[in-house]
């Protein structure tokens, strides 16, 4: 791969939107795709990944509404132990064509929870393998901690900051000030 080249995604399944039907779509990451998104969210481990999503034809545009479940392996942001966890997420999409992507981003609109999130297509190919990634990513705690947490923020005297220490009294002068 040359410079300023990028990969491809790990997990990618293109739809073409003029094969998108009224059936549900059901993906799935194969073992090597659970160890490269492992890799690149710096997970110990993706178990698995799947994704149930109907797709709908809005304009040029294509509507993605699904859920995605996965069982990842993390590490615990306190005691560094291995963290399994299981996620449920659901998600919407907007698919954008390239053509109106840069209208659709000039566009300075603040979303609200009902706002779907968009992504750019190019020609009348998307990549719904990615989106459900990405989806993925967003699902996943990064301050996530297991059960041992709060012995090793004792043993560790980590949890003086919500007592008082050094921290709370820095804190707490700004708070006066």
């Amino acid at each position: 791969m040359s410079e300023g080249e990028l990969s491809p995604p790990e997990f990618s399944r293109i739809v073409d939107r003029r094969s998108v039907g009224e059936a549900p779509v059901r993906i799935g990451a194969s073992e090597a795709e659970c160890e490269a998104l492992a890799k690149r969210f710096g997970l110990v481990a993706v178990r698995r990944l799947e994704a149930d999503i109907s797709l709908d034809l809005a304009g040029e545009g294509v509507l993605a509404n699904g859920k995605l479940s996965a069982d990842v392996v993390q590490t615990c942001a306190v005691s560094g132990d291995d963290l399994p966890v299981s996620i449920v997420e659901e998600f919407s999409l907007r698919f954008v064509p390239e053509a109106d992507w840069a209208d659709y981003e000039a566009e300075e609109v603040e979303l609200g929870a009902e706002d779907l999130d968009a992504l750019p297509y190019d020609g009348t190919s998307f990549d719904l393998g990615e989106a459900v990634a990405q989806s993925l990513a967003l699902a996943i705690d990064p301050f996530a901690t297991g059960p041992d947490a709060e012995k090793v923020r004792s043993e560790q005297g980590l949890d003086n900051a919500a007592k008082g220490g050094a921290l709370a009294e820095a804190l707490g002068q700004l708070k006066k000030d």
